[in-house]
């Protein structure tokens, strides 16, 4: 891909079938196999890759001599249409949530001529107002949590949560580098998990310290620049595609990605269609949306 950036890629279901474009969240959770359920393999090309710095790409942002400055929205988006022209797609459908919603959008913004459909879940578009609501005020609703997480950042004066998990996460010490991977993780996990049933926490994915360290380096960097992109460029955007059928999955009880987000996005893209799930928070794996994204592809298909 240039920069020294190689890309792992996979091609699922039909060969001839309509072609899909995944964006995973994160930043850099990677495009795991749970990805290819939502769509039907007879009639789909489903297209997963893990984006730069994470997953089976290479080189992996866990290494803090990893250059991030080649790893910005910009590149992804970049990416992705290099990655369509190889497989020499004219338009394909973009299917993202959390952190793959906001890169969904971005890449709609640069290239909707290439875009034929979106189907968005946990919806989010990573503007600073985002970022402090996750990062500070959400103190308000668990304020225990929110003092071991910000302990753990030892942020310096006036300097935010987010700048200082970067910072720390550069550290030359591996020690400090994994005590803060494990804290920002952590993090991770108690917002997340609010309003969804006790299963869903811990995760066990941040035991692989490649991961976490991976994840939170990631995630801190993407966040403290609020995804690289203009204050509310996407929400701008968006009342330019009408053109584009969408249908965006948000769970009610998504503390993570409040639901106003989801419906800011939906009032501003003309004829696109807002699923708010009752039983639902952050993710895929409770309620109903799961259900909800496979009736979309399905119906976005015919």
């Amino acid at each position: 891909m240039g920069d020294g950036q190689r890309l792992y890629w996979e091609a699922c279901g039909n060969p001839a079938g309509k072609p899909a474009v995944v964006l995973h969240g994160g930043p850099g959770s990677g495009a795991t196999p749970v990805w290819r359920r939502f769509f039907d393999p007879t009639t789909y090309r489903a297209v997963l890759f893990d984006q730069r710095g994470c997953g089976r790409s290479t080189p992996n942002a866990a290494d803090p001599t990893v250059d991030l400055s080649v790893n910005t929205t910009g590149h992804l988006v970049a990416d992705i249409e290099r990655l369509r022209e190889h497989l020499k797609i004219d338009r394909w459908l973009v299917f993202g949530g959390s952190w793959g919603a906001t890169l969904a959008q971005a890449y709609t913004r640069a290239h909707p001529e290439r875009v034929s459909e979106v189907v968005l879940f946990s919806v989010t578009t990573t503007s600073r107002r985002e970022v402090d609501w996750v990062t500070h005020a959400m103190r308000r609703l668990i304020p225990e949590a929110w003092e071991r997480f910000r302990a753990a950042a030892q942020p310096r004066p006036a300097e935010r949560i987010v700048d200082a998990y970067a910072r720390r996460l550069a550290d030359p010490d591996l020690q400090v580098r994994d005590a803060a991977a494990w804290a920002w993780c952590a993090w991770e996990d108690d917002h997340v998990a609010i309003g969804q049933p006790d299963s869903a926490r811990p995760s066990t994915r941040y035991e692989d310290p490649v991961f976490r360290a991976c994840f939170a380096r990631l995630v801190t960097h993407y966040w403290r620049h609020a995804a690289f992109l203009p204050d509310g460029a996407l929400l701008a955007a968006a009342h330019g595609f009408g053109h584009i059928p969408a249908v965006f999955v948000h769970g009610q009880r998504d503390i993570s990605g409040p639901p106003d987000i989801a419906y800011d996005l939906a009032q501003a893209w003309p004829g696109s269609r807002l699923v708010l799930v009752d039983d639902a928070a952050h993710g895929v794996d409770h309620g109903d949306i799961a259900a909800h994204l496979v009736a979309a592809t399905i119906r976005l298909a015919s």
